[in-house]
């Protein structure tokens, strides 16, 4: 059966949520500026118009892939997260972390690569980067404010910072290294405001 003719048969949904996981599938793997509309039509097996019928634009699929990007890690966040419980929650993203960046094919922040391909502070993709990493400095917050530390919001932007640089340093390392280092240099931050 012609790949088209299988996608007249899918629902709405259907092919918008394959849409979707082709581009994140393309946009991951080569790049958001790399990968043509074209590209994840033909991927997909439809033609032009069912495209636009779901996305009026390239830029409209770029954002709706960062929001489902955005939803998938909000969901594995707050589901490794131990409320009340601090270091813990610390040490299960540094685990979580550690673990998907020294997966095959990682290639780092899917925000942090989307903001680098569009570095006007006003597009509708820097929108999205901006909301997502303010809900992840908004829950690192948190979590330091359970730690009974001074100043959460600072304490936040220090553990941002280091959840950046493990992503990039799983390029580098493996996944038990990078999560022990992290781990390490989590509660090293939370130690360290906690008694300053």
């Amino acid at each position: 059966m012609p790949a088209e003719t299988t996608a007249r048969t899918r629902s709405g949904p259907t092919t918008r949520a394959h849409i979707l996981d082709a581009a994140n599938e393309l946009f991951y793997a080569h790049g958001i500026h790399a990968t043509s509309a074209d590209r994840i039509i033909e991927k997909v097996g439809i033609t032009k118009v069912t495209f636009y019928r779901h996305f009026r634009s390239k830029s409209d699929l770029v954002v709706a892939y960062l929001e489902a990007q955005s939803a998938a890690e909000q969901a594995w966040i707050s589901s490794v997260r131990r409320p009340g419980e601090p270091a813990a929650s610390l040490q299960a993203l540094a685990d979580g972390i550690g673990t998907a960046s020294c997966r095959p094919g990682f290639r780092g922040c899917a925000f942090i690569n989307a903001a680098a391909e569009f570095p006007d502070a006003d597009s509708p993709v820097r929108a999205v980067v901006d909301r997502h990493r303010r809900w992840i400095l908004g829950t690192f917050a948190a979590i330091a404010t359970e730690a009974g530390v001074a100043d959460a919001d600072a304490v936040a932007g220090r553990l941002m910072l280091l959840r950046d640089g493990a992503m990039v340093a799983g390029y580098l390392g493996d996944s038990e290294t990078v999560a022990t280092t992290l781990g390490a240099a989590f509660a090293a931050v939370l130690a360290g405001a906690a008694s300053g």
